[in-house]
Order: C-alpha cells, then sequence, then structure tokens
C-alpha cells in the first residue's frame, strides 16, 4: 500500500530593503500555512542586493527555522531576476508547487488558503491574484496603470490582466517552463500569459504595507511598462513601417500636385517656411524612427552578450537540500 506523500510548497519572497518587514511576514504567513494539510511549506528568500539588514533578518529566520532558505544577491538586480532565482531553486527542489509572494504584506497571506482550494477543485497550474482596487495609490499611478493594460492586450499577442500582481501560486511544470525561459530582461507577468497553462483569478482589495515604502519610483514603473511592451509586441516597428509608407505615399501625391500646378499656372515664388517645416518634420521622423529600432536592437544586443539574470553572493540551499 503506497504513502500518502505530503505535496511540497516553495513560498518564494523577492526582498529588497524589507529588513523591518521580514518578522512580521513570516509569523502571518506560517499561520496560514500551519493550518494546511496535505503539503509541506518551505521558503526562498531573496536578498535582491538590499543594503539595510534583510539579509541579516532572514538569516535569523534561517537559524531557527529550517524551513527557511535564502539567495544573496551580489548588487540588486531587481525583482524579476529575484523571482527568476527563486522559481530556479524551487525548480531545482523538484517542488509540486511554488508561491510568489512580496515581503510587505500587500499580498494577503489569507489568499493561501484559497489558491490551493481553488488549484484542488479545478486542477488548473496556476492560481493568481489581481487586485480589483487600487486604495491607497496615487490616482496618477492608477490611471496611468490602466492605460498600460489596455495598450499591452490591444498591440501584443498576449493578454496581461488588469490588475494583476505577482502573487500567484505555480505548478512544477509551470515553473519549469518559465525558468526554460532564460532571458536576461523579463516581464514575468508577460512570461506567465505566454507560457500559457490553465490560470484562475481570484481577487482582492489593495492592502497599503506595513512598513517602509514602496521601491517603485514612477519613472521606474514607466520604464518597467515600456520595458514589457517592448518584449512582447513587435507592433511599434511595424507602425514606423506603416507610418513610413504613409508620408511617403503623401510626399508622392504633393509632389505631383505641385508639378500639375507649374505646369498649368506657372512656379510659384519659394516658401522657405514651409521648407523649413518639412526639414524639421521628416528630421524629426527619422529620429523618432530610429529610436524606436535602436531600442529593439539594443535589446538584441544585450540578450546576446549571454550575461546571468543574476549573480549569487550566497545562500543556505546547498547546506539544507
Amino acid at each position: 500500500m503506497s504513502l500518502n506523500k505530503n505535496k511540497t510548497v516553495k513560498i518564494i519572497v523577492p526582498c529588497y530593503n524589507e529588513g523591518g518587514n521580514i518578522d512580521a511576514f513570516f509569523k502571518a504567513v506560517c499561520e496560514v500555512t500551519s493550518a494546511q494539510s496535505g503539503y509541506d511549506f518551505g521558503y526562498i528568500f531573496v536578498d535582491d542586493g538590499s543594503t539595510d539588514n534583510t539579509l541579516d533578518e532572514i538569516k535569523k529566520l534561517a537559524e531557527k527555522d529550517k524551513t527557511v532558505n535564502y539567495i544573496s544577491f551580489s548588487r540588486n538586480f531587481g525583482k524579476e531576476s529575484a523571482m527568476y532565482a527563486g522559481l530556479k531553486a524551487s525548480r531545482d527542489a523538484r517542488s509540486d508547487y511554488a508561491i510568489i509572494m512580496d515581503a510587505d504584506l500587500q499580498h494577503p497571506p489569507a489568499l493561501i488558503d484559497e489558491m490551493i482550494k481553488v488549484i484542488e477543485e479545478t486542477g488548473c497550474d496556476s492560481c493568481a491574484a489581481r487586485r480589483v482596487s487600487r486604495k491607497g495609490e496615487p490616482r496618477i499611478r492608477s490611471i496611468l496603470a490602466r492605460a498600460f493594460y489596455k495598450i499591452m492586450n490591444r498591440f501584443s499577442d498576449i493578454e496581461v490582466i488588469d490588475g494583476a500582481v505577482d502573487f500567484r501560486m505555480l505548478s512544477g511544470k509551470m515553473v519549469k517552463a518559465i525558468v526554460d525561459m532564460p532571458e536576461t530582461q523579463r516581464f514575468s507577468k508577460g512570461i506567465f500569459a505566454w507560457v500559457g497553462f490553465h490560470t484562475e483569478w481570484i481577487e482582492f482589495e489593495n492592502v497599503e504595507r506595513i512598513e517602509g515604502e514602496s521601491k517603485w519610483s514612477m519613472w521606474g514603473l514607466t520604464k518597467y511598462a515600456i520595458a514589457g511592451f517592448l518584449d512582447f509586441a513587435a507592433s511599434p516597428l511595424k507602425a514606423v513601417g506603416v507610418f513610413g509608407s504613409l508620408t511617403s505615399l503623401g510626399a508622392l501625391i504633393y509632389l505631383v500636385i505641385e508639378i500639375l500646378k507649374t505646369m498649368i499656372v506657372g512656379k510659384d515664388v519659394p516658401g522657405y517656411a514651409s521648407i523649413i517645416s518639412l526639414i524639421l518634420f521628416f528630421g524629426g521622423l527619422i529620429t523618432a524612427v530610429l529610436s524606436v529600432m535602436g531600442e529593439y536592437i539594443g535589446r538584441m544586443y544585450m540578450e546576446t552578450k549571454g550575461r546571468p539574470i543574476f549573480i549569487e553572493k550566497e545562500s543556505n540551499l546547498d547546506e539544507q537540500n
């Protein structure tokens, strides 16, 4: 008779200057996971080059609890790299599931129960959380975020759900598919959608941080949004081609009109203002076209370098696994 083996779940926690939140986060999540039967939970904290006491707080947890693993980066590589490192460690440990969540408790730990329930009932490969409100967030940021999702879904081949966050539970085979995409410039929301698999969504109200401020500035979010769009949409290149063709067609029509006008009524006095305007217009157009093409070429160039997604400074994974 076969033994009833518990399923393993790795909770991946990207951390950047979250020293004041680590202990509260761990206690809150343990309250939820300790009540679960049939699952063995482990933790993979990824210190993304923090400059505060984040790593020290994680090490304290690891000394007290053998289920706590950690990876510390040599510098700040970004949340995308931290999530990849955690997912890779989960795959290497051959975990049945992985859960990604933030250390600031803006991702409610209570939703873990619901995620497990949804996966058990539906058999889906992923259960992801979606914010249905942006309470406590600057209004301009909310407007720009919604605009981004609309543009992204309109011009790319994938669908990114409005309000989707990184908080989700993934099956081992979905984790493997994600880790097998070793691109260095990552946009995980797009990658989650691109790899496919059946995903169920659960909704929650926005929760404010328990301590500290968000590490995402408006400029940082803007760059992240642009990078995500470029990663999954070739539309800007197509738009440049269409606009260039229409401009050329317009110029050809204008040329024919001028030739006919000169043949019928004679040549007008040259208009220097119109000439300068056209030079500036086409100069700006060419610059814009080259800029768009340069963005794509630059991203290709960075990928061909083959640089690692992250560099590990220290970890206890080898000690505990």
